[in-house]
């Protein structure tokens, strides 16, 4: 197996290139500016440019591009929504029409953002999308013109991705900024009225390339089976660190004020990933013990 992860030194990427050397697979991978730390063909990449991506895949002919690669600064997209739709929208649609014609198969990651958060119930795959933010209307868009262009694509979708970055081996996202804030008995001001099921990096990973293995085809959730709001995945961490809680602050989103709408909730359902895949996915507490010695480092 031959894998091309577009994006390769982000974090989930990072991650994509690990699994699939551990399994013995051939990986290649590109990069937006700085090449990630990893023994692999690398090839600089702005993923718009799609005279040079289908230069790298039909120089690579990978059996599976896996494509990590997005604009995923929620604030950012709103700022900018001409860059959010080139990059999230556009390049992976002009992608997925490339290997339509060249017979590659395509992996491509979105978002629990696609939905507008207003349901209680954990969203299915085949439940009504509804962005309320730019980011999640290019996503969306995203997935609509990798349909359009290979009908049988892969489509992913996480919610609040953390983990170790495999590239520098350093804790990234929502549980290094609590572990750092806790460490210097700062307060950690957490949303209780928002609710998520966090998708951790590796076990992402893991997931992406045992639907490959499946052959799967069609739009699947990926995350862990925990529906919790920012202050309980504080909560969580604080456990793993085996500290009170008592630097932790209950807020609301409505506390700040930040240029893209979040929605309230949006926990994925994860059992067609579980049928699929025939074994249950984490919990969070699971998916933190995974990584515990780098919330609570040690002399690792």
């Amino acid at each position: 197996m031959h894998l091309l992860v577009l994006g390769a030194n982000g974090l989930l990427g990072s991650n994509v290139v690990r699994v699939g050397l551990e399994k013995g697979w051939t990986v290649s991978g590109t990069y937006h500016s700085t090449p990630p730390d990893f023994d692999i063909p690398l090839f600089e990449l702005d993923i718009v440019d799609s005279s040079t991506a289908s230069e790298i895949i039909e120089s690579e002919d990978p059996d599976w591009i896996v494509n990590c690669a997005a604009m995923t600064d929620v604030d950012g997209c709103e700022e900018h929504p001409d860059r959010a739709h080139d990059v999230n929208a556009q390049a992976p649609g002009e992608i997925a029409a490339h290997c339509s014609q060249g017979d590659y198969e395509f992996l491509h990651v979105s978002t629990d953002y696609v939905f507008d958060g207003k349901s209680t119930a954990s969203y299915s795959e085949d439940d009504s999308v509804n962005p309320v933010q730019v980011y999640g209307q290019s996503k969306l868009d995203g997935e609509k013109a990798v349909r359009d262009g290979l009908s049988d694509a892969l489509i992913t979708r996480l919610s609040f991705v953390y983990g170790v970055h495999r590239g520098t081996d350093e804790l990234t996202g929502f549980p290094a900024w609590v572990r750092d804030q806790l460490q210097t008995d700062s307060e950690v001001p957490l949303f209780t009225d928002q609710y998520i099921t966090p998708s951790r990096a590796g076990h992402t990973a893991s997931k992406l390339l045992e639907l490959i293995e499946a052959e799967a085809s069609g739009t699947f959730n990926v995350a862990c089976r925990s529906c919790v709001s920012p202050y309980e995945f504080g909560a969580a961490i604080c456990d793993q660190m085996d500290v009170a809680t008592s630097l932790l602050v209950e807020g609301k989103q409505s506390d700040i004020e930040r240029p893209a709408t979040r929605p309230s909730h949006t926990c994925l359902d994860v059992t067609k990933t579980q049928d699929q895949l025939g074994r249950r996915q984490p919990t969070l507490t699971e998916d933190l013990t995974a990584i515990s010695d780098w919330i609570a480092p040690t002399d690792r």
